[in-house]
């Protein structure tokens, strides 16, 4: 009879076969209440399924986070179950899980309104109160085709019809309703507390537009109402935040039919931009970095030599010119490879890092685009660092260091770490992959930072760390990252001379900090919802003269702040100064100078910050150490202002 293996490594033994719940109960009755599902042996698994055999098992409650995944993935079915009570007649296709929530796709003859999620959404708290319990059904595969043709469900037909001859199919049943899955699933629908719809599309049938349009279906759900309400109050944030809208009203940047994906940055948002590329430029120097360009069209033999054509060839821009084939590159690496390979290199050359502002371009699908967030044409901070076995561990504790300085410059202090580690498919040696996986844990233990492991998530060619920040609204938006190749360098030839004079291949480490810039001033525009600190804002401050008599004033003092390096504008208009301040401060200008008679007798400006603080009178010189001071501390005075 089985014994169970605890995750503490504790041990019970049972007289008889157990399920899940059973083993929970004879833990705790507060336990067996919470459990959602279980763990046997590696497998996720209902509570009902019965152990028969030793094993180790974990139990899942809605403190985990594979719970939450199961509690959304049952209210996609609860959804589904709703849907075609309300609307019978409706067919259900396929319900995944996604970041955040579900979605369910149904082909119908309606165009569900918003009113109708409503009357949905109210008929899924019904069931749900009716805490009926959600039974899992293993059946052969033709009986399972039986059942769901007599059901009229012909999409599902199609799916089991596409499994392998003799594969079991599980069916999950709640009350009279049932539907194709392979769990696992939450006991009952009591279990669902916290649900929200959230929108409907329209969605192709397996994604193929000469299939039937159906109707998708979003929604949210969450361990408890509060976790929602939370949510539901991030999603209000993140709308009243989108980049798209607040770049319009600054006059940063727009997009057009005609450059899908591409982006006509105007005089503000160039200036964000600019900033930002030339901090970049500055820190990567200071880094020990060269600066290089690379061309942006390549003959394909190289991309086919790379191993990028094979792998992302559908995502190329493709052209001919003289009977060659050319593509329009995608990413840096194998352009920076030529660079290396330009005269031989000696160990004592290593490391070199080279770093470009690459100009790169992906035909990324036009419904994927949004915004900056997602485009065409983008420019990373890429760089690739060469180097020997020996040294990749230190190059991955100083780019660690250095993406640290970085991310605190710009506000950001919270950051999470990702270590993902070979995957099934791979190149190079075990005995590469357990230095490189090493070295990149050792460098992160080595500055006491908290990482989780993500198994069989790195890239083909080299394990990986990854790094991602959390925004004002605790958005997580993956940004850093630094690879390790053992792939590339090889591929294309390049070699460097050892100290006992062979001929060695170097480990190439990818990295960027920023990804894309068009991206990161994408998530900084929603971070600080228009109001850059004063060291990115395109204006930092303006001008603003009462009447005509202190214009001249006026000018001199925009000069003068100029001739210091100040990006400085005036407002002369005659317009009354209530009006000027209004609009720049919806403009999000971080100070408004005002000066009037009295300010010109004195020589000084009255200052006002962007939120309305009045910080009184100043003379030029004060004002300039003050403004000074904030574009010095760059994001790091927001830091400190709100703490």
């Amino acid at each position: 009879m089985p014994t169970v293996t605890l995750p503490d490594g504790s041990q019970r033994s049972f007289d008889f076969p157990v399920s899940v719940h059973d083993v929970a109960a004879s833990i705790g009755a507060g336990l067996a209440r919470a459990a959602l599902a279980g763990v046997v042996n590696g497998r996720e698994v209902d509570t009902s399924y019965l152990i028969e055999d030793d094993a180790k098992v974990s139990i899942i409650t809605a403190r985990d986070e594979a719970g939450l995944e199961i509690i959304r993935h049952s209210t996609a079915h609860l959804l589904a179950q709703a849907t075609q009570q309300c609307f019978p007649g409706t067919q259900v296709t396929i319900g995944p899980v996604i970041e955040d929530g579900f979605y369910y796709d149904f082909a119908t003859g309606n165009n569900f309104t918003p009113e109708d999620l409503t009357k949905i959404e109210q008929r899924m708290g019904e069931i749900a109160k009716d805490d009926l319990p959600i039974e899992r059904i293993v059946c052969s595969r033709d009986k399972a085709i039986e059942l769901f043709r007599n059901m009229g469900e012909r999409y599902k037909v199609q799916i089991i019809e596409e499994l392998p001859e003799g594969e079991e199919i599980s069916i999950y049943q709640q009350g009279a309703w049932m539907d194709l899955c392979r769990g696992p699933h939450v006991p009952s629908t009591g279990k669902l507390k916290a649900f929200k719809l959230t929108k409907v599309a329209g969605a192709y049938w397996r994604g193929d537009s000469s299939n039937r349009m159906l109707q998708r279906i979003y929604g949210t759900a969450w361990t408890n109402k509060k976790e929602l309400k939370q949510y539901l109050h991030r999603v209000e944030e993140a709308e009243k935040r989108d980049h798209r809208k607040i770049a319009k009203k600054l006059g940063l940047f727009h997009t057009q039919e005609e450059a899908p994906g591409m982006v006509f940055w105007h005089a503000a948002g160039w200036s964000i931009y600019q900033t930002i590329e030339q901090y970049m430029r500055e820190k990567q120097r200071q880094h020990g970095y060269q600066e290089i360009r690379t061309p942006q069209v390549v003959d394909m033999s190289l991309w086919e030599k790379s191993g990028h054509a094979d792998k992302f060839g559908d995502d190329m821009f493709m052209l001919k010119s003289e009977e060659r084939d050319f593509a329009i590159k995608p990413m840096n690496c194998p352009c920076h490879v030529q660079v290396f390979n330009q005269g031989l290199k000696s160990y004592r050359d290593l490391p070199l890092r080279l770093a470009e502002f690459g100009s790169c371009h992906r035909n990324e699908p036009s419904g994927s685009l949004h915004g900056i967030m997602r485009v065409r044409g983008f420019v990373q901070d890429d760089a690739h660092i060469f180097c020997t076995d020996e040294q990749v561990q230190q190059e991955v504790s100083a780019f660690i260091e250095f993406l640290h300085t970085v991310y605190a410059d710009f506000g950001f202090e919270e950051i999470i770490y990702r270590l993902s580690t070979r995957p099934e498919q791979r190149v190079g040696s075990e005995g590469d992959w357990d230095r490189a996986e090493k070295a990149l844990a050792v460098a992160l233990d080595a500055q006491n930072l908290p990482w989780k492991e993500l198994p069989g998530e790195g890239a083909f060619y080299g394990p990986k760390i990854e790094f991602s920040l959390k925004d004002c609204i605790g958005r997580v938006w993956q940004l850093g990252t630094i690879q390790v190749d053992f792939s590339m360098p090889g591929r294309l030839d390049a070699q460097y001379v050892t100290e006992d004079g062979s001929r060695q291949v170097p480990v190439m480490l990818h990295r960027a900090i920023l990804g894309s810039f068009e991206r990161f001033i994408g998530i900084l525009i929603e971070h600080f919802e228009g109001e850059f600190p004063p060291w990115l804002a395109p204006i930092q401050a303006v001008v603003m003269n009462i009447t005509d008599k202190q214009s001249g004033y006026a000018q001199n003092v925009e000069d003068a702040l100029k001739n210091n390096g100040f990006r400085v504008a005036s407002d002369l208009r005659n317009e009354k100064i209530g009006f000027k301040i209004r609009e720049h401060t919806i403009q999000k200008v971080p100070y408004l100078l005002v000066v009037g008679g009295k300010e010109v007798e004195s020589q000084t400006v009255a200052v006002r910050a962007r939120r309305g603080e009045d910080l009184g009178s100043m003379d030029l010189d004060a004002f300039m150490a003050r403004l000074a001071n904030d574009v010095a501390c760059r994001g790091r005075s927001v830091l400190e202002n709100q703490n």
